[in-house]
């Protein structure tokens, strides 16, 4: 049974026979939903917790100490 897996940058889950998968050369398997979210991470460095239309989102914003 093939299994299902979560977008590594917006956290929506993947359906099998969906999605991007990316290997870094460390090792590291990451999995994207679509384009947009493999470009936010991959190309522009984007942070998750930012943008609202992602399950990561923290409402408030980001507090570095």
């Amino acid at each position: 049974m093939p299994s299902s897996h979560t977008c590594s940058f917006c956290g929506a889950e993947i359906p099998p026979g969906r999605g991007v998968m990316y290997v870094r050369n460390n090792g590291v398997i990451l999995w994207f939903c679509s384009r947009r979210c493999r470009i936010s991470m991959l190309e522009f460095g984007r942070d998750p917790r930012k943008f609202k239309w992602t399950a990561k989102y923290v409402k408030g914003g980001i507090r570095r100490r």
